[in-house]
Protein backbone atom coordinates (compact mmCIF):
# COMPACT_ATOMS: atom_id res chain seq x y z
CA UNK A 1 0.00 0.00 0.00
CA UNK A 2 0.99 3.22 -1.02
CA UNK A 3 -0.48 7.05 -1.25
CA UNK A 4 -0.69 9.02 -4.47
CA UNK A 5 -0.14 12.46 -2.15
CA UNK A 6 -0.84 13.35 1.39
CA UNK A 7 -4.54 14.60 0.84
CA UNK A 8 -4.72 10.97 -0.05
CA UNK A 9 -3.19 10.11 2.88
CA UNK A 10 -5.52 12.48 5.21
CA UNK A 11 -8.37 11.16 3.33
CA UNK A 12 -7.58 7.62 4.64
CA UNK A 13 -6.68 8.54 7.90
CA UNK A 14 -10.07 10.87 8.57
CA UNK A 15 -12.21 7.79 8.01
CA UNK A 16 -10.85 6.42 10.87
CA UNK A 17 -11.10 9.10 12.97
CA UNK A 18 -14.30 9.82 11.67
CA UNK A 19 -15.50 6.21 12.58
CA UNK A 20 -13.48 6.95 16.45
CA UNK A 21 -15.22 10.18 16.71
CA UNK A 22 -19.10 8.68 15.42
CA UNK A 23 -18.68 6.08 18.31
CA UNK A 24 -17.75 8.85 20.77
CA UNK A 25 -14.14 8.32 21.29
CA UNK A 26 -12.71 11.33 20.34
CA UNK A 27 -15.24 14.05 21.93
CA UNK A 28 -14.81 18.08 21.49
CA UNK A 29 -11.38 17.26 18.81
CA UNK A 30 -9.17 20.05 17.98
CA UNK A 31 -6.56 19.20 15.26
CA UNK A 32 -3.12 20.27 15.56
CA UNK A 33 -0.69 19.70 12.48
CA UNK A 34 3.02 19.49 12.36
CA UNK A 35 3.73 21.77 9.76
CA UNK A 36 4.54 22.06 6.92
CA UNK A 37 3.92 18.18 5.62
CA UNK A 38 1.33 17.32 8.14
CA UNK A 39 -0.75 20.31 7.20
CA UNK A 40 -1.95 18.35 4.17
CA UNK A 41 -3.02 15.40 6.11
CA UNK A 42 -4.77 17.47 9.00
CA UNK A 43 -6.94 19.10 6.42
CA UNK A 44 -8.97 16.49 5.50
CA UNK A 45 -9.35 14.98 9.07
CA UNK A 46 -10.39 18.61 10.67
CA UNK A 47 -12.93 18.74 8.07
CA UNK A 48 -14.62 15.09 8.38
CA UNK A 49 -14.65 16.15 12.37
CA UNK A 50 -15.73 19.18 12.19
CA UNK A 51 -13.12 20.51 13.97
CA UNK A 52 -10.62 23.21 14.53
CA UNK A 53 -7.58 23.20 13.01
CA UNK A 54 -4.12 25.21 14.15
CA UNK A 55 -0.48 23.89 13.87
CA UNK A 56 1.78 22.91 16.21
CA UNK A 57 5.50 24.10 15.24
CA UNK A 58 8.37 21.74 15.98
CA UNK A 59 12.05 21.25 14.68
CA UNK A 60 13.65 18.46 14.74
CA UNK A 61 17.50 18.48 15.94
CA UNK A 62 19.89 16.86 13.02
CA UNK A 63 22.79 15.21 14.02
CA UNK A 64 26.29 16.73 12.82
CA UNK A 65 27.11 16.26 8.69
CA UNK A 66 23.20 14.66 8.90
CA UNK A 67 20.99 16.79 9.35
CA UNK A 68 17.87 14.52 8.22
CA UNK A 69 18.87 11.93 10.84
CA UNK A 70 16.94 13.52 14.31
CA UNK A 71 18.68 13.05 17.45
CA UNK A 72 16.14 15.44 19.33
CA UNK A 73 13.76 18.21 18.78
CA UNK A 74 11.97 21.49 19.60
CA UNK A 75 8.45 22.64 20.17
CA UNK A 76 7.36 26.19 21.34
CA UNK A 77 9.31 27.68 23.82
CA UNK A 78 10.10 24.02 25.55
CA UNK A 79 13.58 22.94 26.24
CA UNK A 80 15.20 20.76 23.58
CA UNK A 81 13.87 17.26 23.94
CA UNK A 82 17.18 15.20 22.67
CA UNK A 83 17.53 11.10 22.39
CA UNK A 84 19.98 10.10 24.90
CA UNK A 85 20.63 6.57 23.44
CA UNK A 86 21.11 8.14 19.82
CA UNK A 87 23.71 11.10 21.68
CA UNK A 88 25.84 8.47 23.58
CA UNK A 89 25.78 6.16 20.56
CA UNK A 90 27.16 9.13 18.04
CA UNK A 91 29.71 10.17 20.69
CA UNK A 92 27.64 13.77 20.81
CA UNK A 93 26.78 15.79 23.75
CA UNK A 94 23.85 18.82 24.10
CA UNK A 95 26.92 21.37 24.43
CA UNK A 96 28.12 20.24 20.99
CA UNK A 97 24.40 20.59 19.43
CA UNK A 98 23.77 23.99 20.81
CA UNK A 99 24.00 26.06 17.58
CA UNK A 100 22.28 23.15 15.86
CA UNK A 101 19.80 23.73 18.88
CA UNK A 102 19.67 27.79 18.44
CA UNK A 103 19.64 27.20 14.70
CA UNK A 104 16.31 25.45 14.57
CA UNK A 105 14.44 27.42 17.12
CA UNK A 106 15.07 30.67 15.02
CA UNK A 107 13.58 28.81 12.22
CA UNK A 108 10.60 27.46 14.75
CA UNK A 109 9.63 30.61 15.91
CA UNK A 110 10.08 31.90 12.12
CA UNK A 111 7.46 30.00 11.11
CA UNK A 112 4.82 30.57 14.21
CA UNK A 113 4.84 34.14 13.55
CA UNK A 114 4.72 33.34 9.29
CA UNK A 115 1.51 31.21 9.84
CA UNK A 116 -0.08 32.26 13.19
CA UNK A 117 0.53 36.13 13.08
CA UNK A 118 -1.22 37.75 15.47
CA UNK A 119 -3.79 34.37 16.70
CA UNK A 120 -3.36 33.05 19.78
CA UNK A 121 -2.72 29.40 19.78
CA UNK A 122 -6.27 27.14 20.42
CA UNK A 123 -6.92 26.03 24.00
CA UNK A 124 -6.19 22.64 24.34
CA UNK A 125 -8.00 22.33 27.67
CA UNK A 126 -10.54 19.48 28.16
CA UNK A 127 -10.58 18.39 24.37
CA UNK A 128 -9.16 15.68 23.02
CA UNK A 129 -6.61 16.64 21.10
CA UNK A 130 -5.40 14.74 17.92
CA UNK A 131 -1.55 15.80 16.66
CA UNK A 132 -1.17 15.22 12.91
CA UNK A 133 2.11 14.11 10.78
CA UNK A 134 2.62 13.35 7.36
CA UNK A 135 4.58 9.80 8.77
CA UNK A 136 6.40 9.01 11.51
CA UNK A 137 10.19 8.01 11.26
CA UNK A 138 12.32 8.21 14.09
CA UNK A 139 9.57 10.03 16.07
CA UNK A 140 11.50 12.76 17.61
CA UNK A 141 9.00 15.62 16.53
CA UNK A 142 6.15 13.92 17.51
CA UNK A 143 7.53 12.87 20.63
CA UNK A 144 8.37 16.85 21.61
CA UNK A 145 4.45 18.26 20.15
CA UNK A 146 2.88 15.08 22.11
CA UNK A 147 4.94 16.18 25.82
CA UNK A 148 3.84 20.19 24.73
CA UNK A 149 0.63 19.60 23.77
CA UNK A 150 0.29 17.29 27.41
CA UNK A 151 1.47 20.39 29.44
CA UNK A 152 -1.67 22.04 27.66
CA UNK A 153 -4.34 20.04 29.78
CA UNK A 154 -6.24 18.15 27.35
CA UNK A 155 -8.68 15.69 28.16
CA UNK A 156 -7.64 13.30 25.80
CA UNK A 157 -4.49 13.05 23.79
CA UNK A 158 -4.32 11.03 20.02
CA UNK A 159 -1.26 10.85 17.46
CA UNK A 160 -2.64 10.40 14.36
CA UNK A 161 -0.27 9.53 10.98
CA UNK A 162 -1.18 7.78 7.78
CA UNK A 163 2.49 5.50 8.19
CA UNK A 164 4.86 5.28 10.76
CA UNK A 165 7.83 3.03 11.47
CA UNK A 166 6.38 0.18 13.87
CA UNK A 167 8.65 0.62 16.64
CA UNK A 168 8.44 4.36 16.77
CA UNK A 169 4.92 3.59 16.90
CA UNK A 170 5.11 1.59 19.41
CA UNK A 171 7.37 3.77 21.60
CA UNK A 172 5.14 6.81 21.36
CA UNK A 173 2.33 4.75 22.57
CA UNK A 174 3.44 6.04 25.86
CA UNK A 175 3.73 9.64 25.25
CA UNK A 176 -0.48 9.51 23.69
CA UNK A 177 -3.61 8.25 24.90
CA UNK A 178 -4.27 6.60 21.59
CA UNK A 179 -2.02 5.91 18.53
CA UNK A 180 -3.52 5.95 14.78
CA UNK A 181 -1.49 4.54 12.45
CA UNK A 182 -3.08 2.36 9.41
CA UNK A 183 0.25 2.00 8.10
CA UNK A 184 3.17 0.33 10.02
CA UNK A 185 5.27 -2.00 6.98
CA UNK A 186 8.26 -3.74 8.39
CA UNK A 187 10.27 -2.62 5.40
CA UNK A 188 10.11 0.86 6.42
CA UNK A 189 13.19 3.23 6.30
CA UNK A 190 11.67 7.28 5.42
CA UNK A 191 7.88 8.39 5.37
CA UNK A 192 8.96 9.55 1.54
CA UNK A 193 8.91 6.11 0.17
CA UNK A 194 5.58 5.45 1.11
CA UNK A 195 4.24 8.21 -1.31
CA UNK A 196 3.93 8.85 -4.66
CA UNK A 197 3.98 12.35 -4.47
CA UNK A 198 6.07 13.81 -1.38
CA UNK A 199 7.35 17.52 -2.56
CA UNK A 200 8.28 19.93 -0.11
CA UNK A 201 5.23 22.41 1.04
CA UNK A 202 5.57 25.70 0.99
CA UNK A 203 4.65 28.58 3.75
CA UNK A 204 1.71 29.78 1.40
CA UNK A 205 0.76 26.22 1.09
CA UNK A 206 0.57 25.76 4.80
CA UNK A 207 -1.35 29.37 5.25
CA UNK A 208 -3.70 27.97 2.57
CA UNK A 209 -5.00 25.36 4.55
CA UNK A 210 -5.37 27.09 7.51
CA UNK A 211 -7.61 29.31 5.93
CA UNK A 212 -9.62 27.07 4.49
CA UNK A 213 -12.99 25.87 5.83
CA UNK A 214 -12.89 22.83 8.13
CA UNK A 215 -16.61 21.78 8.23
CA UNK A 216 -18.27 19.49 5.35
Amino acid sequence: MRFRDRAEAGRELAGLLKDLHDRGELPDPVVLALPRGGIAVAGPVARALGAPLDVLVVRKIGAPHHEEFAVGALAADDPPLFDLATLARLGLTEGRLASVVERERRELRRRERRYRGDRPPLDLTGRTVIVVDDGLATGATARAALRHARRRQPARLVLAVPVGAPESVALLAAEADMVVCPLRPAGFCAVGQWYDDFAQLTDAEVLDALDAPHTD
